[in-house]
């Protein structure tokens, strides 16, 4: 049985279920669902969870409220769930969720951006994104790595590359950070499988009717082990869903060992109640 995995910066959760969460949910029902900058504190979230029909619901938060943060919605059980990265002394801004199953490990990741005037690019370059790529290298099973990577891998990834040169997400550090991660064995599956793609983004500035013109980028990534092209059996941006600046991508996998979960209903999610800060 297929196993279809999403992805999707949903740009703060409380806020999209109020928009277009509910019915993508129920039109696409992902089996994983890999969240970043769900913007929850601990204080909000409390031991509770959302009524999703998941029955297994990850969340890490930030330290700061109304910043950063993963979340992973499942019909699985993992073995074993993770946070962080161990042994690496990072800001605790919730940015790493890992799931261990039987024959793969999941990984859900929201990158640090560089920011304005590179800010925070020495931070990204020499301590985030090799820590990143080190842990991935140690796991002792094939690893499907999603999420927010923030960062435009090729030209071919943005509209306008040349006007981008040195700005946040198409650095030259970047690009060859992520070059270096794919070559530990990872596969982007969506070039994998539109090697010559154009026009295809993820995220939108919010200025100017970016999104409407598509003038974009590609900074959203389901980054797969090369032993799993095999079992890789499409790969998708879902441009057209809206209510945040990026959309949701996926990859669909075949044989990956889960099974099928039965009695989860994807239906009335639009009426979630909401988690309010207090």
């Amino acid at each position: 049985m297929s196993l279809t995995i999403h992805s999707w910066n949903v740009n703060g959760l409380r806020s999209i279920l109020k928009k277009s969460f509910g019915t993508y949910l129920e039109s696409y029902q992902p089996d994983i669902l890999c969240l970043q900058e769900t913007k929850l504190t601990k204080k909000a979230l409390g031991e509770r969870t959302f009524p999703f029909p998941y029955p297994h619901q990850y969340y890490h938060c930030a330290g700061r409220k109304g910043y950063a943060g993963t979340a992973i919605l499942t019909r699985y059980e993992p073995l074993r769930v993770t946070y962080d990265l161990p042994r690496a002394k990072h800001p605790k801004e919730g940015r790493v969720i890992t799931l261990e199953y039987k024959t793969f490990f999941l990984v859900n990741t929201y990158t640090p951006n560089a920011q304005a005037d590179l800010v925070r690019l020495p931070y990204r370059n020499q301590q985030w994104d090799p820590d990143f790529r080190c842990y991935l290298k140690k796991l002792k099973k094939p690893v499907i790595a999603c999420g927010d990577f923030n960062v435009a891998h090729q030209e071919i990834d943005l509209s306008r590359p040349q006007a981008n040169r040195r700005n946040a997400g198409f650095t030259d550090e970047e690009r060859s950070r992520f070059s270096e991660l794919l070559a530990i064995g990872l596969i982007d599956a969506y070039r994998y499988c539109y090697p010559d793609k154009t026009d295809a983004y993820t995220w939108w500035s919010y200025r100017s009717g970016a999104r409407a013109r598509n003038i974009g980028w590609r900074i959203d990534y389901c980054l797969v082990s090369s032993c799993l092209l095999p079992q890789l059996e499409k790969a998708d941006i879902f441009a057209a869903i809206r209510g945040s600046d990026h959309c949701p991508i996926g990859v669909t996998l075949s044989d990956t060992g889960l099974g099928c979960v039965s009695g989860v209903s994807y239906q009335r999610v639009f009426l979630l109640p909401l988690i309010t800060d207090s």
